[in-house]
C-alpha cells in the first residue's frame, strides 16, 4: 500500500508541474510589506513565536484552524519543528519569510505551525504518515492533509523552489482530482492507525536472557570498532542503548559488549559532540568520528547522558566520567535552569544566523586568548587538521587521554589537569562575551523528570549532595506548578503558566524519577506521589484490549489516530518506562495489578527483540530485571541515607532500595526490620531476606553471592 500511494501520488503531482505562475504585480505588492504578524503571536512556545512575524498566515493547532479549513474547503499544511532545529530555521528563512511563497500558502491552504515538543501527539501522527510515504522522517516535518486532518502528502525539509513547486502541484491536485486525494488520505490514515499496533500476547511466555541473543548478535555486526557507536553517520548518543549494554554486561560478562560500551563512552566524551569549554552534549554528530556536531543542545540528551556516565562510573572508576558529569550538570545550571528549579528545554544550534558560530574557534583567537598556554591547548584540543572544520575554524576535540598528554608535556597528571582547567576557564570567559544561541525557555514535565533521574544517579555515584538538592528542587517545582487539582499533570510551563494536558511521557518519567528520588533520599512522600501518578495513568491511559498505554489521555481531543508509543529511541518509550515503574511499585506496595500489567506489557514486546534490538533496549532492561535475581535492599536506621549512597558506589543494577530513618512507615517491605539504636541492612529476594548486616560493604558482598 505504501509503494502504491507514493508512486501514484507522485505521478499525479508531476502532471501538475506547469501550473506555477504568479503575476509580477502580486509579487511586487507583497514585497512592499516588511512587517507581518500572524495568529502565533499569542502563543507561548518559543518555536511558534519564531514564526509569528512570517508573512505566512500561520495558525496554532486547534479547533479554530481546523474549522477554518472545513469552512473554506482548503487542504491543511501542518508544519512541525522545534526552536533549536537548524534546518527548521533554514526553511523558514528560505520559504516562510518569502512573500511570494507566503502568498501561495495563504491563498490555497490553511497553514498550521506545531511545536513538536509541546505537541508530541500531533508529531507522532504526522511523522508516522510521512515515514509511511517516504521511508524517512525528520524536522522540519511538512505534511499536507484534508480539512479534517487526514494526511495525503508530505516530507521534511524542502528547498525553496521545490517547496514552491509542491505548493502548485498540491493545489491543482486538490482542485482537480479530489477523489484521488480522498482515496490516498483514507488509505494513509488507515496505515497510521495500524502501524505500531500492539496486540495482546496471551502466551504464557517464560522470560529468559536468550530472548536477546539474536537481536544482540545482529546489533554487534554494526558496532564501530574504531570510534564506538554504530558504523554509520549521523551518530546519535542513544543513552538508553548504552545503559542496556551496561546492564547486559553485568548479567553476562560479555567482554565484547563491555569493550564497545567503554570505547563509545570515551569517544563521545572526547568528540566534538561534547562541549569541552562549557560542558554538555550536542544532539548528534554528523560524521563517524563524533567530530562535527549538530550544535543544538537538548535537555533530554544531557539529562540521560549524565545518568549514563554516572552509572558507568560505578563499573569503571574513570575520572573522565566524573569530570564530564560535573561539567554537564554545571552547564544545565548555568544555561538551562530557572530560579524556581525548572529546567528549560534547549539551546539553539545557531547564533547570529550561523550554525555553530558560538562554539568554534580560529587559531588566531586561541593564540590571543591563551598566550603561553596556546601550545598546550593546541595539542589537547587538536587545533590541527583533525580539529579543522571550515572557514579557518576549529572544533575542539580530543583523541588522547590526560595521562598520555601529561606524559608528553612532561607534567604530572595533577599539574596537567590544573592547566587544562585554567585553559577551559579562559576560553569560557571569552566565549561568554559572544552572542549566545537562542534559548527555548519552556519547561517540559517529561524532560525535567529525566533530569531528576540524571541528578539522582550523579548523587548516588559521587556523593555530591548538591546534585540531590537540585533534584529535590526540580521535583518540588513539578509538584507545586505542574500537578493539577485532579491528580493529573500539565505538560508544559513557561512564564509562570502551566499548559497542555500531560502525555504518557510526563507521567511515566515523573513516576520513574520520583521513585529514584525516594531511593536516594528515603523521603516516602516521593514514592507515595509516584504511586498516585501510576494510578492516574492506569485510569486515563490504559488500553485493556492491548494491555498497553495510549500516549494521550482519554480526556484529550481526538486526533485521526490514538497512538501507542513502544519503540525506544533517543528517549525511552513511554510504555517501557511505565512498565519499569510498575515493576517496582508492585514490590513496594504489594499491588498485584501493577505486576500483572508490567508483565503483560513486556510479554507483548518480547517478539520485537529479534527484529531490531536497539529500538527496544529499555524493554530489554526490564526483561533482565524480571529474569532476576532482583533484590529488595531494606536499610533502616539513622544512617540509612548515607548507607544507601555507599551501596551505589559499585554497579549492581539488580536491586531496589527501600528504607527509612525512623520507625514509623507503612511500607510492607520494611515491616519488622527496625532495630532500635543501629542502622541495619537486609538484602532480600521476593521478601525472603538474608541475615542482616551493618555495613554497605557487607551488603554488597551479599548482592554478589
Amino acid at each position: 500500500m505504501k509503494y502504491f500511494l507514493l508512486v501514484s501520488l507522485a505521478v499525479l503531482l508531476n502532471g501538475c508541474l506547469n501550473d506555477k505562475t504568479t503575476s509580477q504585480k502580486d509579487e511586487q505588492e507583497m514585497e512592499k510589506a516588511h512587517l507581518y504578524t500572524n495568529a502565533l503571536i499569542d502563543e507561548s512556545s518559543p518555536y511558534l513565536l519564531q514564526h509569528a512575524h512570517n508573512p505566512v498566515d500561520w495558525m496554532p493547532w486547534g479547533e479554530e484552524a481546523l474549522n477554518k479549513a472545513k469552512e473554506e474547503n482548503k487542504p491543511i499544511i501542518i508544519s512541525i519543528g522545534y526552536s533549536a532545529c537548524h534546518w527548521c530555521h533554514v526553511m523558514e528563512h528560505e520559504s516562510f519569510e518569502d512573500t511570494s511563497i507566503a502568498r501561495l500558502m495563504n491563498k490555497n491552504f490553511v497553514c498550521i505551525k506545531v511545536d513538536r515538543e509541546e505537541r508530541p501527539d500531533i508529531d507522532q501522527v504526522y511523522m508516522n504518515a510521512v515515514q509511511l510515504m517516504t521511508g524517512r522522517g525528520g524536522w522540519p516535518l511538512n505534511c499536507f492533509a484534508t480539512p479534517d486532518g487526514r494526511p495525503f502528502y508530505g516530507g521534511t525539509y524542502f528547498r525553496k523552489e521545490d517547496w514552491r513547486n509542491v505548493l502548485f502541484r498540491i493545489d491543482k491536485l486538490y482542485r482537480t482530482q479530489i477523489d484521488e486525494v480522498e482515496k490516498y488520505a483514507n488509505q494513509l490514515t488507515e496505515g497510521v492507525k495500524s502501524s505500531e499496533l500492539i496486540e495482546l500476547n496471551t502466551d504464557d511466555t517464560e522470560f529468559n536472557i536468550d530472548m536477546l541473543t539474536k537481536g544482540l548478535t545482529q546489533w554487534k555486526s554494526t558496532f564501530d570498532d574504531e570510534f564506538g557507536g554504530n558504523d554509520r553517520a549521523p551518530k546519535f548518543p542513544m543513552p538508553n542503548n548504552y545503559d542496556f549494554l551496561l546492564n547486559y554486561y553485568y548479567h553476562t560478562k560479555d567482554q565484547e559488549v563491555k569493550n564497545h560500551l567503554m570505547l563509545s563512552l570515551e569517544k563521545m566524551a572526547y568528540g566534538g559532540i561534547y562541549d569541552h569549554v562549557g560542558g554538555g552534549f550536542a544532539r548528534y554528530s554528523t560524521d563517524m568520528e563524533w567530530k562535527v556536531p549538530h550544535f543544538e543542545k537538548m535537555l533530554y540528551d544531557n539529562a540521560q547522558l549524565i545518568s549514563l556516565y554516572a552509572r558507568a562510573y560505578r563499573l569503571e572508576k574513570k575520572d573522565l566520567y566524573k569530570e564530564l558529569v560535573a561539567e554537564s550538570i554545571q552547564f544545565i545550571k548555568d544555561e538551562l535552569m530557572h530560579e524556581n528549579g525548572a529546567f528549560y528545554s534547549a539551546l539553539d544550534a545557531d547564533s547570529e544566523g550561523k550554525e555553530g558560530k558560538y562554539y568554534v574557534w580560529s587559531e588566531e583567537e586561541l593564540k590571543l586568548i591563551l598566550k603561553e598556554d596556546f601550545e598546550l591547548a593546541k595539542t589537547h584540543f587538536n587545533v590541527n587538521d583533525y580539529g579543522f572544520w571550515e572557514e579557518e575554524k576549529y572544533i575542539l576535540i580530543r583523541n588522547e587521554s590526560d595521562e598520555e598528554l601529561a606524559s608528553k608535556a612532561d607534567l604530572s597528571l595533577e599539574e596537567y589537569k590544573t592547566k587544562i582547567k585554567s585553559i577551559k576557564g579562559q576560553l569560557k570567559n571569552e566565549r561568554d562575551k559572544r552572542i549566545r544561541p537562542g534559548l527555548d525557555d519552556k519547561s517540559l514535565t517529561s524532560w525535567n523528570a529525566l533530569t531528576i533521574l540524571g541528578l539522582v544517579d550523579a548523587y548516588l555515584s559521587f556523593g555530591e549532595k548538591t546534585y540531590l538538592e537540585l533534584a529535590v528542587k526540580n521535583a518540588t517545582f513539578i509538584v507545586e506548578q505542574q500537578l493539577k487539582s485532579d491528580g493529573g499533570l500539565w505538560h508544559s510551563y513557561k512564564d509562570g503558566k502551566s499548559s497542555i494536558n500531560g502525555y504518557l511521557e510526563d507521567y511515566c518519567f515523573t513516576t520513574e524519577a520520583f521513585i529514584a528520588l525516594y531511593e536516594a533520599s528515603l523521603d516516602q512522600k516521593w514514592l507515595d506521589i509516584s504511586r498516585k501518578f501510576a494510578d492516574y495513568t492506569v485510569s486515563h491511559f490504559f488500553n485493556k484490549e492491548s494491555g498497553m498505554f495510549f500516549f494521550t489521555s482519554d480526556e484529550d481531543p481526538a486526533l485521526i489516530a490514538r497512538k501507542t508509543e513502544v519503540a525506544d529511541n533517543v528517549i525511552p518509550s513511554s510504555n517501557s518506562s511505565m512498565a519499569k515503574s510498575l515493576f517496582k511499585l508492585a514490590k513496594y506496595y504489594e499491588v498485584n495489578t501493577y505486576d500483572s500489567i508490567s508483565k503483560q506489557m513486556l510479554r507483548n514486546m518480547t517478539a520485537e527483540f529479534d527484529s531490531y534490538l536497539p529500538s527496544y533496549t529499555n524493554w530489554a532492561i526490564l526483561l533482565m530485571q524480571e529474569i532476576g535475581p532482583y533484590y529488595e535492599v531494606a536499610v533502616c536506621g539513622a544512617e540509612a541515607v548515607e548507607i544507601v549512597q555507599e551501596l551505589h558506589e559499585s554497579f549492581h543494577p539488580v536491586k531496589m532500595i527501600v528504607g527509612s530513618t525512623q520507625e514509623e512507615t507503612n511500607l510492607p517491605l520494611l515491616e519488622y526490620k527496625w532495630i532500635e539504636g543501629q542502622t541495619t541492612i537486609f538484602v532480600c529476594e521476593n521478601k525472603v531476606c538474608l541475615l542482616p548486616v551493618m555495613s554497605a560493604k557487607d551488603a554488597i558482598k551479599q548482592l554478589q553471592q
